[in-house]
C-alpha cells in the first residue's frame, strides 16, 4: 500500500489544552482503511499511516471557508 494517503484537517472548534480529539479524518485514498470515530488524535493518525505505510495530508481549512458547490 505504498501509495495510501489519509487526509485529515484540524477541527474548527477546539480550544488550546482542550483533552478531546483535534483532527477529523477527511478521506482515505489506496486502502480499505474504515474510520469508525467523528475525531481522532495525531498521535492515533500517526500509528494508523505507520502501519499502513500511509502519507498523511493535512488539509488547510481556514476560519472562514465557505462551502463549496459541485455541479454533478
Amino acid at each position: 500500500m505504498g501509495n495510501a494517503k489519509i487526509f485529515i484537517r484540524e477541527r474548527r472548534k477546539v480550544s488550546e489544552g482542550e483533552k478531546k480529539p483535534r483532527y477529523s479524518v477527511v478521506g482515505v485514498a489506496g486502502t480499505d482503511l474504515k474510520i469508525h470515530v467523528k475525531h481522532i488524535r495525531k498521535s492515533e493518525i500517526d500509528q494508523i499511516a505507520a502501519a499502513l505505510g500511509a502519507e498523511i495530508v493535512y488539509l488547510n481549512a481556514g476560519k472562514d471557508e465557505a462551502e463549496v458547490e459541485v455541479d454533478d
